[in-house]
């Protein structure tokens, strides 16, 4: 089994050219919409247990990297609004780089005959649109895939048994099954892949650092993924 990790909203860097997009709202960007809080320290937590691994610090208000290349929100209300030019830019800047070298490494796996688990790292507001969101960590896959099913229950398992405190859900606060980067790499790797996404609340994130009894717990639980697979 080989294991990818990856982190879609890492950061909010935004290239010079395209700074003026936010002159109006720049607080946006430190804000939950222009990026993940904490989820690059999350990444970079379990990065050692990887075979693979890729970020992006690319503030997601730019371009989305968590969405198909025909998804509305593909590009954001700052950067709709931009020249086909512009947009052509940004995919063969970012989107597309990132997006390829997951591909070409999940189908390299295959092809060696080796079995591939991703974990796509992210993280959401404690509170949206007025609603409190009781969970700590969120396990996303799709219900129709038994292997993806089983790993997030397992994880949960291992998760609770380092820290019975948290609490654990499945396809929340998001559905599994939604426009993402896991649901496209299915389709593309129907066999020999399993995509799932974490996501860790944002309460336990000060600055841009998780804390640690989150990244304890994580790490306990993906480190013995090797014994998962075995059973």
């Amino acid at each position: 089994m080989k294991l990818l990790i990856t982190c879609e909203h890492g950061g909010n860097h935004v290239p010079k050219p395209f700074i003026y997009l936010f002159q109006a709202q720049p607080d946006v960007l430190n804000s939950h919409q222009g990026f993940d809080l904490g989820a690059l320290d999350v990444f970079e937590a379990l990065k050692p247990l990887a075979d693979g691994s890729k970020v992006s610090k690319t503030s997601r208000l730019l371009i989305e990297l968590n969405r198909s290349m025909l998804h509305p929100q593909l590009f954001s209300k700052f950067s709709k609004g931009l020249s086909v030019s512009e947009k052509l830019k940004l995919l063969e800047r970012d989107y597309r780089p990132y997006r390829n070298f997951a591909e070409k490494w999940i189908k390299k796996q295959i092809n060696h005959d080796e079995e591939v688990v991703h974990i796509s790292i992210h993280s959401f507001t404690p509170q949206l649109n007025n609603e409190l969101r009781h969970c700590d960590i969120g396990w996303l896959y799709d219900p129709k895939k038994i292997a993806e099913k089983m790993l997030c229950k397992k994880l949960k398992q291992l998760v609770l048994e380092n820290n019975p405190e948290l609490t654990v859900r499945f396809n929340y606060p998001y559905l599994g099954t939604a426009d993402g980067f896991t649901t496209s790499l299915r389709k593309l790797f129907p066999e020999h892949y399993v995509g799932i996404e974490l996501e860790v609340n944002q309460k336990y994130a000060s600055a841009t650092v998780m804390d640690a009894k989150i990244k304890n717990a994580l790490y306990y639980a993906v480190s013995n993924l090797e014994l998962v697979a075995q059973h």
